[in-house]
Order: C-alpha cells, then sequence, then structure tokens
C-alpha cells in the first residue's frame, strides 16, 4: 500500500550510411536529424517483413552496434512508414506497432548521441505506439520520450509521464507488469536527475517488489530487461544523480553484471560504476570500469559522455598508466 501510495503521489506531482565499421564511432547526430526530417521513399512490406528487419535492428542497438543500427534506420522507418498508411484495421494497428519500436530504436540512438533529433523520434514514437492501441510498445515510447523530458531538465513532468503509463499497466500480468517494472526504474532516475530522493528510492523500491513477485518473468520493454540486475543498476545511476555515490558502493560490489543479457546494459552498468568511482575520487576503479565498457561494447567508449569523462580522468590529480593510449583509442583526445 505505501508503495502504490507513492505512484499515486508521482501522479499527482508537478543515418544514412555507416560511418567506418562496427568499432568506429556511432552515427553523427546531424546524420539522425536527416533521417528524420528526410526519410528516403519507401515501399509497403509484409507485416512478417518488417518485423524482422525490426528485430535485427534491435539486436544491433543491443549489441551496442550503432553504426549498424544507423546504417539500417533510414529504410526501415520508410518502409514501416509506408506499410502503416498502405494498411487498415487490424493490420494498421500491427504496422503502427512495429513503426512506434523503429522510432524508438532511433530515438535511443540519437539519446547515446546527445541529439535533440530524440524529441522527434520519440515524439513519432508516441504517436505511432497510440495508433497501434497496444499497451507494450506504449509503455516503450513512453519510455523514451520520458528520457527526452529529463535531459532538457523537465525531470518532474518525465516522473509524471512515466508513472502515469506505469499505473494503467496490470502488474500481475507477466508481460505488461515488467513493462510497468522498467518505466518505474526510469522514473527513478528520472526523479533521481531532479534530486528528488524521496521519490526516487521508493520507486525504485517499488520496481524491486514488482521483480519480486516475477522472478521468472525477466521480460521488459524493448530495449530494457526487468531484472533484478537491472533493479540494481539503476540504484547505482539513481545514487549517482542524486550526488550520493558512496551509497551505491555496497550495491555495484555485489552486482553481477553477467547476469545483464545485452551488451548495451551490460555497459550502461561498468558506466555507472565508473561514474561512482570517478565521483568518489578514486581514478584507477573508474578507468577499470571503462576498460570493462570497452570489452562489453566497443562504440560505448566513444559516445560523448564516456569521451569526457574519459577525458576528465586523464587531465585529473592521478596518472593512470595506458590512460593515455585509452583515450587516443577511444576519441577523448586526438591522437
Amino acid at each position: 500500500m505505501r508503495r502504490r501510495t507513492v505512484l499515486t503521489r508521482a501522479l499527482a506531482a508537478g543515418t544514412a550510411a555507416v560511418v567506418g565499421t562496427d568499432t568506429a564511432a556511432a552515427v553523427p547526430a546531424t546524420r539522425l536529424e536527416d533521417v528524420l526530417f528526410h526519410l528516403p521513399s519507401g515501399e509497403p512490406a509484409p507485416l512478417q517483413t518488417l518485423a524482422t528487419r525490426t528485430a535485427a535492428a534491435r539486436e544491433a542497438f543491443t549489441a551496442a552496434r550503432y553504426t549498424r543500427l544507423g546504417a539500417a534506420l533510414p529504410s526501415l522507418l520508410a518502409a514501416a512508414e509506408a506499410t502503416r498508411d498502405a494498411a487498415t484495421g487490424r493490420a494498421r494497428q500491427q504496422a503502427s506497432a512495429i513503426l512506434a519500436r523503429a522510432y524508438v530504436l532511433t530515438a535511443e540512438l540519437a539519446v547515446k548521441e546527445h541529439s535533440d533529433a530524440a524529441w522527434v523520434a520519440a515524439d513519432r514514437a508516441l504517436a505511432a505506439a497510440r495508433a497501434s492501441a497496444m499497451p507494450v510498445p506504449i509503455g516503450e515510447a513512453s519510455r523514451v520520450l520520458a528520457i527526452t523530458m529529463r535531459r532538457s531538465g523537465r525531470s518532474a513532468a518525465a516522473v509524471r509521464l512515466l508513472t502515469h503509463e506505469a499505473g494503467s499497466l496490470d502488474p500481475a500480468e507477466a508481460r505488461t507488469g515488467a513493462v510497468r517494472t522498467s518505466l518505474l526504474l526510469t522514473a527513478a532516475y528520472s526523479a533521481a536527475a531532479g534530486r528528488d530522493r524521496t521519490t526516487a528510492l521508493a520507486l525504485l523500491d517499488e520496481a524491486e517488489e514488482d521483480v519480486e513477485r516475477r522472478p521468472d518473468a525477466p521480460g521488459g520493454l524493448f530495449t530494457v530487461e526487468a531484472t533484478r540486475a537491472q533493479v540494481e543498476g539503476y540504484r547505482i545511476s539513481v545514487h549517482n544523480a542524486l550526488g550520493t555515490p558512496d551509497e551505491a558502493v555496497s550495491v555495484a560490489r555485489g552486482l553481477n553484471v553477467n547476469l545483464m543479457p545485452t551488451a548495451e546494459r551490460r555497459a550502461r552498468a561498468w558506466t555507472d560504476t565508473a561514474r561512482m568511482w570517478h565521483a568518489l575520487g578514486d581514478g584507477t576503479q573508474a578507468f577499470a570500469a571503462l576498460h570493462r565498457v570497452e570489452q562489453e561494447a566497443s562504440q560505448e567508449v566513444r559516445r560523448p559522455a564516456l569521451r569526457a569523462l574519459t577525458s576528465n580522468l586523464l587531465y585529473g590529480p592521478t596518472r593512470l598508466p595506458g590512460l593515455r593510449e585509452f583515450a587516443v583509442r577511444t576519441g577523448a583526445v586526438p591522437a
């Protein structure tokens, strides 16, 4: 009852070509904008073909192969738009759900590159998801829209959106319940970004309770799993955002990152661990965590946020063997 009260209170509170290889930097933000505003012409495709292509694009994202994803997006979005426009009835709803997921992936990639194109992609994702009338795509699209809101400084609004969508989902049903958990996790991080400690920790606890009720149903959103390991990963993120990284140390030490099923999520967990150690002034462990990010997903360490963290370590007070070579290799400093 206390967790549900927290949720209720939160409700009321106010790229057209491959760039290099898969180990190169992700698609530039400007190319994402070109993709969104200048889609190539596309022809309708069978729904199964479109679903298979979208699944392949999702696999590229979860494997952190962002250049491959960027190369696939233009034709995928064009075909999905054309298929949706040509369909009627149930087929149109199904095509809308696929289109929503294609735009979710576009928004995820834009967020990785700190591109404002994420706003456009997330808005289109939610519009398509609502047209599908399917709760899971709506939850997926709501999450990426909330992320763009949070990144623009609208953390409270992001929490309201996420908790509203979470509150509309049945926690007892395996699939929608897992989506609800994932929305609560993103809401917790959004609240932390707004320095609302009480709401952030309460939403984390509620998400953990959801996972405990469904230990054998680790599903979730299109790009995020709803598992105990994921909850613990978010707990590190939340404490980093709250400015209390010391409270995340025991969590990080007890987290088995290998339990996370995708390279993108494992890299994210190591990224948050690196940020935690950096905030605590331990450059050695922060650099070790960055090495783990690179091992999991080489393109992750070339993202703007990770290059900035690497640069901060390089010019920090501690001399770390191998750091300059790492910084050059990942593009944090020129060769």
